[in-house]
């Protein structure tokens, strides 16, 4: 088991989680989101997490030629402006279920990088520790995936038990 902590005051942001050994597929079906919210699955289950070898969120560049951008259940809507751009952010990001971060809390004004029903995901992170450090980024808006991404340069893991 596994918990994630804050990179700056050490403060535990995560239950105790296990490990899964990749990310797993998501659902685009209509019939797996949540009625009241709109929301698709979480990409992670509850009380796991899965480390995202690819870059994942900001920043966002044009891409070399042959370079396609993200398809699937995964990938994020992006504001009018970012259309057709693909991801430079970290790789090895932690993602966890949303709802296994309680304490996190958004940061500031999104702007444009907020859809109709909550944040995109595209503006960088956009979740702060309870000390004011921004640790995370979540993706959360009913057309998008429905995941949050702990920044690996700004959380570390211990793992309990061994």
């Amino acid at each position: 088991m596994t918990v994630f902590h804050c990179a700056k005051c050490g403060a535990p942001l995560t239950p105790d989680l296990r490990g899964l050994p990749r990310v797993p597929d998501v659902s685009v079906h209509d019939k797996d989101r949540d009625r009241a919210t709109g929301l698709a699955p979480s990409t992670v289950p509850r009380g796991s997490y899965a480390v995202d070898p690819e870059p994942w969120g900001a920043p966002f560049v044009v891409p070399e030629s042959g370079v396609v951008a993200a398809r699937g259940g995964r990938a994020l809507l992006m504001p009018a402006d970012m259309t057709g751009m693909v991801s430079a952010g970290p790789r090895d990001s932690v993602i966890v279920h949303p709802e296994d971060v309680p304490g996190l809390r958004l940061t500031g004004d999104v702007g444009p990088h907020h859809g109709c029903c909550g944040p995109l995901g595209t503006g960088g992170r956009n979740l702060a520790c309870g000390c004011g450090a921004p640790v995370a980024t979540i993706a959360a808006d009913c057309m998008g995936p429905y995941e949050l991404h702990l920044d690996p340069l700004r959380v570390y893991e211990a793992a309990l038990g061994g």
